[in-house]
């Protein structure tokens, strides 16, 4: 019990012995096998926390923290960005967002000369088109690109306001303190778009009144044409622009009518959150987490333990919570290697930012020194490659 302890205080208290994933000096991440963390770090507004643990083969979450400035000039305005993008299909749409998004935001906010609905907006748009436009140039060589995509979630903190936005299953949660018990409850900030959902199938029947067959049972899950669970993402170009849906795609993917309209949508819902001093806290996390733990459980966990290791914290409850259900051990899951281990669960990325209020006053003007950490840069060897595949249907999440 001493020696996992002093392990978990070495993890917040050492980074000289970090593996570093990204540039900038709170770039710091660890890894222990198929894990990646980092237990703490420095944002504009407070702290923060990342996790990520892999099932599948190829890791097809990604994830970053970005804090300092917004645009692309250094005159800001100054916050925090927070992106948890997970990819089904594969990695290459993720990875793609990871890449991309923030730079159209702050190319838009410099553009705008602020922060809005509509500059998080356009970077949504921005970040679709230019992926489309790279599935049109590997269409010839790579059609396989076509059928690869990814749920979106963003969260942006700049003066005083939290936006959140959305485009698939991942969830972000925030935990607020009532001031009369003193206990912390959830408030749910991010809108989902998964069929499982019976609002998110009557918006497909009001889109396709045409198409009796929009959405369908299929081995009892709700699916969009019996293939895809979420009904927006990035990328997925199948299912919105008909020329990337014939052969030489899998013919798995291909509809038996040929559609007139997008089936699937790039476009985010955006809630603004004003935030108040009671604010403690926000969890950012791909579905992979939430399909085991219910958003108070969540925030119960992170508002009970030290900030230092909170998303590292969840995720392992979230794996013991996996493992209850397959009746096993814990320990007999982590042995379990990637590729199989998809079986008992969802790759999971967990971010948890802290809300200083002190912090949160200040203006949006003062200078922050920029950081970027990307989650789940996790190095294997090349022999702990998993004897097999997980057969899954086609183009979940």
């Amino acid at each position: 019990m001493l020696s996992g302890l002093m392990n978990f205080l070495g993890a917040c208290f050492q980074p000289s012995l970090e593996r570093y994933a990204h540039t900038g000096s709170e770039a710091g991440g660890r890894q222990d096998g198929l894990l990646w963390y980092k237990d703490s770090g420095q944002h504009v507004h407070g702290e923060f926390s990342m996790a990520v643990v892999q099932a599948n083969n190829l890791l097809e979450d990604q994830s970053q923290v970005e804090s300092g400035t917004l645009s692309s000039n250094e005159f800001g305005p100054y916050g925090t960005f927070v992106g948890v993008y997970d990819g089904h299909g594969g990695p290459e749409t993720s990875r793609f967002i990871n890449d991309h998004i923030f730079h159209h935001l702050k190319r838009l906010t410099s553009e705008q000369q602020s922060m809005s609905v509509e500059v998080i907006r356009k970077a949504f748009e921005a970040t679709e088109d230019a992926f489309m436009s790279l599935v049109a140039r590997q269409w010839p060589m790579k059609p396989q690109i076509a059928a690869v995509g990814s749920c979106c979630l963003v969260g942006v903190i700049c003066n005083g306001t939290l936006y959140v936005a959305n485009a698939g299953d991942s969830r972000a949660v925030l935990g607020r303190t009532v001031k009369a018990t003193g206990e912390v409850l959830a408030m749910q900030l991010s809108t989902e778009h998964n069929a499982s959902i019976e609002s998110v199938r009557q918006e497909l029947h009001s889109l396709h009144p045409d198409d009796s067959n929009i959405v369908v049972l299929k081995h009892n899950v709700w699916r969009v044409k019996g293939i895809i669970q979420v009904s927006r993402c990035i990328g997925d170009a199948y299912l919105k622009r008909v020329e990337f849906n014939r052969k030489p795609l899998y013919a798995d993917f291909i509809l038996h009518e040929p559609f007139k309209m997008p089936i699937l949508s790039s476009e985010p819902s955006i809630t603004v959150h004003q935030l108040q001093p009671h604010d403690r806290f926000i969890i950012l996390a791909s579905d992979g987490l939430w399909e085991h733990l219910s958003n108070q459980e969540a925030v119960d966990i992170v508002a009970n333990n030290g900030r230092c290791g909170s998303a590292r914290k969840l995720v392992k409850v979230a794996l013991q919570e996996a493992a209850k259900k397959r009746e096993m051990r814990y320990s007999d899951l982590q042995k379990i290697d990637r590729g199989v281990r998809r079986h008992f669960h969802d790759d999971i990325t967990v971010i948890v930012v802290y809300l200083d209020s002190n912090l949160m006053s200040r203006a949006s003007s003062v200078k922050f020194p920029s950081i970027s950490v990307r989650g789940g840069s996790i190095h294997l060897p090349p022999k702990t490659l998993a004897p097999c595949t997980v057969s899954k249907e086609i183009g979940g999440t």
